[in-house]
């Protein structure tokens, strides 16, 4: 369970128009991996790891952000890029003589889903680019602050998890977003819910997607790599909002007419050298989070 398999992500404020993922979002097999991260508890798979000298825990949960807008400068350099079939694949060609080709950073031209679940997009193009929509999407469900309130979270497993693995991961998922040893690691009470005064924060921004291994037109996996934001915002706050990059990558089925979860593996980075930039004081944190929306990302 990737994505969450280390954090608990998403966005900590309130819902979208269609009460869910557009505003702040949501958010396989019994093999899904995922891992807390340093801090006591970091559920969810692409958010966060406690500051250095945190012993690490593994704990079964769903795995699943700012995007550097400088980086795309930086990506186009050089020779590779530029058209590209939409795919979101790179070329296995090897380095040693041209640069190998480089996913195309603009828009293919297709639209996002129009349609929704419980909020969350849904209604996926039965093809590479549909997957790879479907996959940054569910990220960002399985990365949101909903995942910790039972209810939403159910929600949101049963949306994006293919329906022969739902029932294993919401047992899984219920007993690590409910551990109380975790949530206290985290400045969470046993209801998930932080302290009076302070905003909880989780929330990733997808930076792109690419194609994995392709097994037939049904079966595929798609690599999202994104960046996540974690923790409280507040002026008592003793673990503020931190920056952390990582790749999940889902192993991803066609089934009753929409792309779906089967498992999913975490790993950190690729991650950016940090910009001299000076960190934001907790309230504007907590302002940015309730006053700054989602997306629904289409590849």
């Amino acid at each position: 369970m990737s994505p969450g398999g280390e954090r608990g992500y998403g966005d900590a404020s309130s819902r979208g128009d269609e009460g869910g993922y557009g505003d702040g979002g949501y958010g396989g097999t019994g093999q899904t991996r995922t891992r807390l991260p340093d801090r006591p508890g970091d559920v969810y798979g692409g958010a966060r790891r406690g500051r250095g000298g945190s012993s690490r825990s593994t704990v079964t949960v769903v795995a699943v952000v700012v995007l550097l807008i400088a980086a795309i400068a930086f990506a186009n350099r050089g020779g590779g890029g530029g058209g590209g079939d939409g795919s979101g694949s790179a070329s296995n060609g090897s380095r040693s003589g041209d640069r190998a080709k480089s996913a195309p950073t603009t828009a293919t031209g297709k639209r996002p889903v129009d349609t929704k679940t419980s909020g969350i997009p849904t209604g996926y193009a039965h093809d590479q680019q549909g997957a790879q929509s479907a996959a940054t999407n569910y990220t960002v469900a399985l990365a949101s602050a909903e995942m910790f309130d039972t209810e939403s979270r159910h929600t949101i497993v049963d949306t994006v998890y293919a329906p022969d693995v739902v029932a294993k991961l919401r047992s899984e998922t219920d007993k690590a977003y409910t551990n109380k040893k975790f949530l206290a690691g985290i400045g969470l009470d046993e209801d998930g819910k932080a302290p009076s005064g302070q905003t909880f924060v989780s929330r990733v921004v997808p930076a792109g997607t690419k194609i994995g291994k392709l097994t037939d037109g049904d079966h595929l996996s798609v690599e999202v790599w994104y960046s996540s934001l974690f923790g409280l915002a507040g002026a008592s706050s003793t673990n503020p909002v931190t920056e952390s990059w990582y790749t999940t990558t889902y192993d991803l089925t066609w089934v009753g007419g929409d792309w779906k979860i089967t498992d999913s593996r975490q790993k950190d980075g690729p991650v950016p050298v940090g910009a001299d930039q000076k960190a934001s004081t907790t309230d504007d944190m907590a302002k940015a989070v309730e006053e700054y929306g989602g997306f629904t990302y289409a590849r």
